[in-house]
């Protein structure tokens, strides 16, 4: 099973009908449940100048990416300025707020796992504060990510990861440089580049949200796994095959490879290439790819090749 498809902003010209819960929302669902997924539910999301959604908690985990603009979000106990790049997770039944500053709009994608009830479900999957938020209170106390915070919780920022040449090359002095490690580290190979947002280290127990970077001839040959996926293209153009479909995806474009759907991507193109991918449920810890061209030669060697056959000669 799998999907493709194109955002198309033109659905924030329509926001919902204002409430006692939001004012100026607009939302759009580009994978879920009517594009065959079961555990994923993506979305691209946006608030009108000044808009808001009522602090509320949801028996769901959600992510969500800033796009464009200034996402106000109260979590935890603290209010974040969050800009393009920033990436915040919501947690099952922690409270939160999002608010949009008076001068300008704001967009996002977000994922959440399972994907949402109807909205007559006998029982919500969604359940809002009583009394809207207090606009100017929130933007007066929202605070940009800055440097590095061990008290915060939840927020991060990650735009993507330079060529490779240049992010893995080592500058300075052995005992001058900030301190890196683990939770800022990069996955590099084959030319691609993968940089976690939202995963067990930040504190998400369901899904996981990261950035994707390849470089030109960057490739990851055909594979499945035992969980869903989700693309959202950022930059550049790349070439892929879902179950044996060729596609061409840009920025703008969607897809989604559910269970079992076999999938590759090459970047045969002048440029680098960037997305914002997801899964749910989360990988496991082992056998998380199903790489296609090596089951295929060991099916045309047979199981009698195998070294651990006990009557191979």
């Amino acid at each position: 099973m799998n999907h493709v498809g194109r955002v198309n902003w033109s659905f924030v010209e329509r926001p919902f009908p204002g409430s006692a819960t939001s004012s100026g929302l607009s939302r759009s669902v580009l994978v879920g449940p009517a594009t065959g997924a079961t555990h994923t539910e993506l979305a691209a999301g946006a608030l009108a100048p000044g808009g808001w959604l009522a602090r509320h908690v949801h028996s769901f985990e959600e992510a969500l990416y800033v796009l464009e603009g200034v996402l106000v979000f109260e979590s935890d106990g603290r209010v974040h300025r969050l800009l393009p790049g920033d990436f915040a997770l919501n947690p099952i039944g922690r409270p939160h707020t999002l608010a949009a500053t008076p001068e300008r709009a704001v967009r996002w994608l977000s994922v959440n796992t399972p994907p949402r009830r109807p909205a007559d479900a006998a029982v919500p999957d969604t359940i809002f504060a009583r009394t809207p938020p207090d606009l100017e209170e929130l933007v007066a106390a929202a605070a940009p990510l800055g440097i590095p915070d061990p008290t915060r919780r939840y927020v991060g920022h990650y735009l993507g990861t330079p060529p490779q040449a240049e992010a893995l090359a080592v500058a300075g002095p052995a005992r001058a440089r900030a301190p890196a490690g683990m939770d800022i580290a990069i996955l590099a190979y084959s030319g691609i580049s993968v940089k976690m947002l939202v995963d067990k280290t930040l504190g998400a127990d369901h899904l996981t949200m990261f950035t994707v970077d390849y470089e030109v001839g960057g490739a990851a040959q055909a594979h499945d796994h035992p969980f869903e996926e989700t693309y959202f293209f950022l930059s550049g153009t790349v070439q892929a095959e879902l179950d044996g479909e060729s596609h061409t995806f840009g920025p703008g474009d969607v897809a989604f490879a559910g269970v079992g759907s076999v999938h590759g991507f090459w970047n045969d193109g002048p440029d680098r290439v960037r997305w914002i991918e997801t899964q749910a449920p989360q990988p496991p810890s082992r056998d998380a790819y199903r790489w296609q061209p090596i089951w295929k030669a060991f099916a045309e060697r047979g199981v009698d090749a195998w070294p651990g056959n006990p009557t191979r000669p």
